[in-house]
């Protein structure tokens, strides 16, 4: 819902629950928002407290007004409208039909009375399933965008109840009062970290979604770090003990303007009383419960806040980003808790959904490729993308299963009669690098289901000293049959290398088998390693610099997967790249296919690429080189755990967790995991993972090609296979691809 009385969107797909019979889910909802006011007596419904309100008799006549105008009228032969002046009372922003009851006046339509509302309801219902029964599914798509629209209301009418109720002096209950649950001090705040990069966000089906939901689109994400939990009202009295309403550094210029013309002081529904401050509820007016979240703030104050607390609003591509991998569970109005609840016990990201809708830093605004519908229908979205700001994951007053991760709800600045809070967002750089991206991929693994974490993190020192020792073993063969295929085929690689070329390494390490292409073609000029590691580029460098005098060397401090543009020495010049190792392996195919085609465009147009693979071969050789018979690879996998346990304030027993090596056939590659001995609770950065007895943590891929399937994948991305050098027992492939 947003700031009107219509909260979002042209639908799109099938809504929640599509399961059910056409005409018994319209009877659910219809009937779930007429329970919503059994309480409210006839004066209660007709009463309007401000002009962004509505009175609940307004919300039941308009929502009816809807399935009559857009649904009925067109498609069942034969209607009789209920009553031809209701066009007029109940349109809320629909200009294509014609001039309406101005907003703020609508509390003055005494007539037609609450029961004449209630017959209006049953004669369109009665309809409806009369139309439901035999053309549902024909309708499915106008019957999912008015049970949505149904729903928004439902929000809208316990929303605009609680504002009347807080504006008597009388201070009336909706619910009946029931003691809150026995509240407690929260723990401080603590930040989940989330590595950043290329992130999609929007929706694509299948399901249900409004059209400002779409398109999905690519976004760029810096590395973020997200609050665990809601900020809580005891947090929000330290930052008015602060002087947080009064000092004008804190707020934005807008903000600070409405602070000193509304008198702003406190949140909406605070009241300061004999004993300490009091907040008014749909159960009516209590004691402010210091562990449960702030709510009833506008953009404003939580920009306000977010800024004295030296953090920041998260924007509304972070908070799906991360919202994305969380269940989609929550304090919802089927609770019947009617306000927000503290937040569970426990570490990682709690409250996403349900509780509090939480402002993001995000302006409303259309998608790229965002087109909304032609006529009537149409007037949802488009034309209120200016001025207000996103909100994201639903509140305490949200009917459950209304919400996803798209869905995107929006206030103007200034609004916070509706269930708001704030959820506070850190940039990622506050940590180093490593240790930031340490963080967020295993936190995001341990996550997932299955669980998984990117195998680049295996190589802390041990790890690399551990790799080295394997790459000896007997059973590890493609470090040396690749080292000896080089050596055999030097001199014709290098007769494929264009004179005064920049030889351009990915991941380049320390830059060993690089020295056999060098030494067989000291016709390049120039020597461009790439590597992430500041530390190990600089010595690999030193030291090519001091065997290979001659030779210009450029190195790059970067993520090669995400290098944009080459060294200045090594432009303008015909362009080799290099990739041994069958570090590509390590790619899932979609992976592998992104990698290429970014070398393509780094590389640039003519450049030729070499590429290190390891090919198919009999399942015995492929595990006993990932399992061999010292356990030396173990120790490797086990050392990740190690390194958590370091780094991360990690508790994992090494001891109850094996290694394990499989060919995995139908995905051509070989995979490692580490097995659980038993069911046990294991804590990383103050966050508690479960594993089951015999659930993996799986930790490396390694793929296997054909020249056939590898040329595929490298067409794909714009490289075609000019030429190969392959080795036969062990199979061993050197490729070259020419763009």
């Amino acid at each position: 819902m947003t700031h009107s009385d219509e909260a979002a969107g042209l639908a799109v797909g099938s809504a929640t629950g599509a399961g059910k019979r056409p005409h018994l889910r319209y009877r659910q909802v219809r009937q779930e928002t007429l329970a919503l006011t059994r309480s409210l007596t006839a004066e209660d419904q007709s009463a309007q407290s401000m002009p962004d309100a509505s009175p609940a008799k307004w919300h039941l006549a308009h929502t009816t007004w809807f399935f009559e105008t857009f649904v009925l009228r067109p498609h069942l032969d034969g209607y009789k409208v209920f009553d031809a002046k209701f066009g007029y009372l109940f349109n809320s922003y629909y200009e294509a039909l014609g001039a309406r009851q101005p907003r703020p006046a609508r509390g003055l339509l005494t007539r037609p009375s609450a029961a004449d509302v209630v017959a209006y309801r049953e004669h369109v219902d009665a309809a409806m399933t009369r139309l439901l029964e035999g053309r549902g599914e024909e309708l499915a798509h106008l019957l999912d965008l008015g049970l949505a629209h149904e729903q928004q209301h439902q929000e809208l009418i316990l929303m605009d109840v609680l504002h009347l109720f807080a504006s008597s002096p009388l201070k009336p209950t909706y619910a009946p009062p029931k003691p809150a649950p026995p509240g407690r001090q929260d723990q401080p705040i603590s930040f989940v970290a989330f590595s950043g990069g290329l992130a999609e966000i929007g929706h694509s089906g299948p399901g249900y979604a409004f059209d400002n939901e779409t398109p999905r689109h690519k976004v760029w994400l810096e590395p973020f770090r997200l609050a665990d939990r809601l900020v809580t009202n005891a947090e929000w009295l330290a930052f008015m003990a602060d002087g947080g309403y009064a000092r004008p550094e804190l707020w934005l210029s807008d903000g600070w303007a409405t602070v000193q013309v509304e008198g702003w002081r406190a949140p909406l529904y605070w009241e300061e009383g004999e004993g300490g401050w009091l907040v008014m509820t749909l159960r009516g007016l209590r004691p402010l419960d210091p562990a449960q979240p702030v709510s009833h703030i506008s953009f404003y104050e939580a920009e306000a806040y977010a800024g004295w607390a030296g953090a920041r609003l998260p924007t509304e591509a972070e908070w799906e980003h991360a919202a994305a991998e969380a269940p989609l569970q929550g304090n919802f109005l089927s609770s019947g808790a009617l306000e927000p609840r503290p937040a569970a016990e426990g570490a990682g990201l709690k409250q996403m959904y349900g509780d509090l809708w939480e402002w993001t830093r995000s302006a409303y605004s259309p998608y790229p490729g965002f087109r909304p519908a032609a006529g009537a229908v149409g007037e949802y979205n488009g034309k209120f993308m200016a001025g207000q700001f996103v909100l994201r994951g639903g509140s305490c007053v949200t009917p459950a299963g209304h919400v996803r991760p798209t869905y995107r709800n929006f206030f103007y600045p200034h609004q916070r009669w509706m269930f708001s809070g704030l959820r506070l967002a850190k940039d990622g750089t506050g940590m180093d690098e490593s240790a930031s991206s340490l963080e967020a991929d295993v936190l995001a693994g341990l996550r997932r289901r299955p669980k998984s974490i990117p195998p680049k993190h295996f190589y802390d020192a041990e790890g690399s000293r551990l790799f080295e020792a394997i790459t000896e073993l007997e059973e590890y063969y493609p470090t040396r049959t690749e080292t000896a295929l080089l050596r055999k085929a030097a001199a014709e690689i290098a007769e494929t290398i264009p004179e005064g070329a920049a030889l351009v390494e990915f991941g380049s390490g320390a830059s060993t088998k690089t020295r056999i292409l060098l030494d067989a073609a000291p016709h390049v000029a120039v020597y461009a390693p790439i590597d992430i590691s500041a530390a190990a580029l600089e010595a690999a460098a030193r030291a090519i610099r001091a065997d290979y005098p001659a030779l210009t060397v450029a190195p790059l401090v970067e993520d090669f997967t995400r290098a944009l543009e080459l060294p200045t020495d090594a432009k303008g010049r015909p362009v080799v790249g290099f990739f041994p190792g069958s570090t590509i392996g390590n790619f899932t195919p979609d992976e592998a296919r992104a990698f290429l085609a970014s070398a393509r465009k780094l590389l640039g147009e003519g450049a030729a690429f070499l590429v290190g693979i390891d090919l198919v071969k009999p399942e015995q050789t492929l595990v006993a080189a990932y399992d061999d018979a010292r356990g030396v690879t173990a120790a490797f996998n086990r050392n990740l755990l190690v390194r958590i346990n370091r780094e991360l304030e990690g508790d994992f027993d090494l001891e109850a967790f094996s290694h394990r090596a499989l060919w995995n056939a139908a995905e051509s590659r070989i995979e490692m995991h580490l097995v659980s001995a038993r069911r046990q609770e294991v804590r990383v950065a103050g966050e508690a993972f479960v594993f089951e007895a015999g659930e993996t943590l799986h930790t490396e891929n390694s793929y296997k090609f054909t020249l056939e399937g590898f040329n595929k994948l490298a067409a794909s991305a714009g490289w075609r296979l000019e030429r190969e050098w392959a080795s036969a027992h062990p199979a061993f492939a050197v490729v070259r691809l020419v763009s």
